[in-house]
C-alpha cells in the first residue's frame, strides 16, 4: 500500500489527490489508473509511456526556467479531471496498460543523460500527479545525475504528496483552469480550492513556478475574472510569477469558437498592469512573446515561436541594461546567446 492511501475493511481510501477515491476490490479510481488489487493501491501505468519527444523548455511552457534549453518529455495515461476542453483527451480520457511502451526509471534516465543539449526530464502530456510512484522513482534517479526535473499539471492533489513532491521536483507548470469554481465544478469535474492551496504551497517550498490559463469563449474570458485572477496571483504567489495565457481551439465535446486573437490581447493587457511577465501563447502572431524587463523595459528575450534570441540579458540571467534579475535559474545556451 502506498503511503498515501488508507485501508479499511471494505475499501481502500486513496488520498494523492482531493477525490479521496473510496475503491473496493478490483476497482479504479476517477483517474483510471490507480486500482484496489485487494490489499493495496497499486499505479497500472508503471513505466507505460503514451510519447516522448526532446522538447524546447518553452513548449511546457517554462520561459523563465532555463530558457533555450531543451527537455525530455513525456506523458502516460490519464487523468483525476474531466475537462470535456481537453486537448490531450486521446490519452488522459483513454487508458492503456498493456500492450504499450513501458521504460524502466534506470533507462529513462539513461535515455536523458544522452540526449543532444537536454538538461532534464519533464512529466507533461497526460496528468503526471496520478503517475506519482514512477515520477518520484525516476526523479530520484535523475537528480543523483544532475538532471533538472519538471512536472506540468493540473495541480489537483493533496498536501502531503505536493510536499513530498517539491522534494525532487525542480519548477512547476500549473494550469489554473480558470478563477471561478463554478468554471471548475461543470467543465472539470473538481473544485478551485486545492488548486489554489497546490500554488500557494509550490511557491512557499521555492520552486520555480509558472501558470498556464486556456482562454475560453464565453467561458473564463471575463475582463473581471482576468482581474480577480491576477490580483489574486499578485497577491498571494507573487507578481513574478509567470502567467501564460493560451488560445483554446474547440477539442473533445466542447465547440466554442476559437479564442479571438483581441481577446487574448485584451487579457494579456488586464494581467499586465499587475504581473511582471505576461505571455500569450498558442497562436501564429509574435504578440506577448517577448520578456521585457519590468524595471526599465528594455527587451531581454525575444521570441518567435520556439526560438529564442537573448538581446540584454547577462550570464547570471540579470537585465545588462538595468541589473535587474529576470531569470533565476539560467545558463547560456550558445543557440540563444547575441
Amino acid at each position: 500500500m502506498t503511503e498515501f492511501s488508507v485501508k479499511y475493511e471494505n475499501y481502500i481510501e486513496c488520498q494523492l489527490c482531493p477525490h479521496f477515491c473510496k475503491l473496493k476490490s478490483g476497482k479504479t479510481g476517477i483517474c483510471g489508473v490507480r486500482k484496489n488489487t485487494g490489499e493495496k493501491i497499486e499505479l497500472t501505468t508503471y513505466g507505460i509511456i503514451s510519447g516522448i519527444a526532446s522538447d524546447p523548455m518553452e513548449k511546457k511552457p517554462l520561459y523563465h526556467y532555463y530558457p533555450g534549453h531543451k527537455i525530455l518529455s513525456l506523458g502516460s495515461y490519464g487523468c483525476n479531471m474531466s475537462c470535456d476542453f481537453c486537448q490531450n483527451f486521446h490519452i488522459s480520457q483513454n487508458i492503456h496498460t498493456t500492450d504499450s511502451l513501458r521504460i524502466t526509471p534506470k533507462i529513462l534516465v539513461n535515455k536523458a543523460m544522452h540526449t543532444e543539449n537536454n538538461i532534464g526530464i519533464a512529466f507533461t502530456y497526460n496528468e503526471p500527479v496520478i503517475w506519482f510512484e514512477y515520477v518520484r522513482d525516476v526523479s530520484e534517479i535523475a537528480k543523483r545525475s544532475g538532471l533538472s526535473t519538471v512536472l506540468v499539471s493540473n495541480g489537483y492533489i493533496n498536501r502531503k504528496p505536493l510536499t513530498e513532491m517539491t522534494g525532487f521536483i525542480d519548477a512547476f507548470n500549473i494550469d489554473l483552469k480558470s478563477f471561478n469554481n463554478n468554471f471548475y465544478k461543470k467543465l472539470t469535474g473538481t473544485g478551485i480550492e486545492p488548486v489554489k492551496s497546490s500554488l500557494k504551497q509550490i511557491v512557499k517550498s521555492g520552486k520555480h513556478l509558472e501558470i498556464t490559463t486556456l482562454v475560453i469563449t464565453n467561458e473564463n474570458d471575463s475582463e473581471q475574472e482576468m482581474e480577480n485572477q491576477v490580483e489574486w496571483i499578485a497577491g498571494e504567489l507573487g507578481k513574478d510569477v509567470p502567467l501564460h495565457l493560451s488560445k483554446y481551439f474547440p477539442m473533445y465535446k466542447r465547440e466554442n469558437p476559437s479564442t479571438a486573437e483581441a481577446t487574448l490581447m485584451r487579457l494579456y493587457e488586464i494581467a499586465s498592469e499587475k504581473l511582471d511577465y505576461v505571455y500569450i501563447g498558442n497562436i501564429l502572431s509574435e504578440n506577448g512573446q517577448d520578456t521585457i524587463c519590468p524595471k526599465c523595459g528594455a527587451t531581454a528575450t525575444q521570441r518567435s515561436g520556439y526560438s529564442i534570441t537573448q538581446m540584454n540579458i547577462d550570464n547570471y540571467g540579470r537585465c545588462n541594461k538595468c541589473g535587474n534579475l529576470i531569470y533565476k535559474n539560467y545558463s547560456i545556451s550558445s543557440s540563444t546567446k547575441h
